[in-house]
C-alpha cells in the first residue's frame, strides 16, 4: 500500500503575522473583560468616598449626622433602611423607623451600625461572608452581596428599651405588632 504525498504550499509569512495580530488582540481583550468582571464589591471600593474596614464591610457616608457618640453591641438602633441586592433588586425596607437590636442582626449590619451616629445615613455594602453566607434567605440567594442604605435616627441601651417595656405593660400598654424585629419578614436578622 503507497500513501500519495500531497505537496503543502508554504504559509505565507503576512498569514502568520495577522494570526499573532489576533492572539493579541484577543489576549487584551480578555484581560479588559476581566477586569470589568470583578467582584461589585471590588468595583464599590474604588469608588470616592467609600471606606473599607478590616472584615470587609464596605461602606460610605451620605450625610455625617451629629457626630460624637455610636451604638454599642448591647444597643438597640433606631432606623429607616432598605436593603438591596448588588443588582439592586430591593428585598426589603423599613416602612416606619424600626428599632433594630445590634445583638440580634447581621453581623455585617451590626459593625455598620456601630459605626453610625445619631442623625447619619450610610451606605452599606456587605460581602456574602457578613450577611447570610453561603444560606439563602427568602428572595436572597446563596452567597448575595447586600446593599443596604440607613438613616441612623436614635439609639438606646437594650436594659433601658427592656425597661421601658416592662413600665408600658404595668400600665395596661398594648406591645402589639411592630414591636422588635426578628420574626419580621425580611429584616436583617442572624443567621
Amino acid at each position: 500500500m503507497s500513501v500519495t504525498a500531497v505537496p503543502l504550499r508554504p504559509v505565507r509569512r503576512s498569514y502568520l503575522v495577522w494570526i499573532w495580530v489576533a492572539v493579541v488582540a484577543a489576549v487584551i481583550a480578555a484581560a479588559l473583560l476581566a477586569r470589568q468582571g470583578d467582584a461589585a464589591l471590588v468595583r464599590e471600593a474604588r469608588g470616592a468616598g467609600v471606606t473599607t474596614t478590616a472584615s470587609g464591610l464596605q461602606y460610605k457616608v451620605i450625610e455625617p449626622g451629629q457626630g460624637g457618640a455610636h451604638p454599642t453591641a448591647t444597643d438597640v438602633a433606631l432606623v429607616n433602611y432598605t436593603g438591596r441586592l448588588i443588582d439592586g433588586t430591593v428585598f426589603d425596607a423599613s416602612k416606619q423607623p424600626t428599632p433594630m437590636p445590634l445583638s440580634s442582626v447581621l453581623p455585617g449590619f451590626a459593625e455598620a451600625l456601630k459605626l453610625m451616629p445619631k442623625g447619619s445615613k450610610y451606605r452599606f455594602w456587605l460581602p456574602a461572608k457578613l450577611g447570610y453566607g453561603d444560606h439563602a434567605n427568602g428572595p436572597i440567594p446563596a452567597n448575595s452581596e447586600l446593599v443596604f442604605d440607613v438613616e441612623m435616627i436614635d439609639f438606646i441601651p437594650e436594659s433601658v428599651l427592656r425597661q421601658m417595656q416592662a413600665q408600658q405593660s404595668m400600665m395596661g400598654g398594648a406591645g402589639g405588632p411592630g414591636g422588635m424585629p426578628g420574626g419580621a419578614p425580611g429584616a436583617p436578622s442572624p443567621r
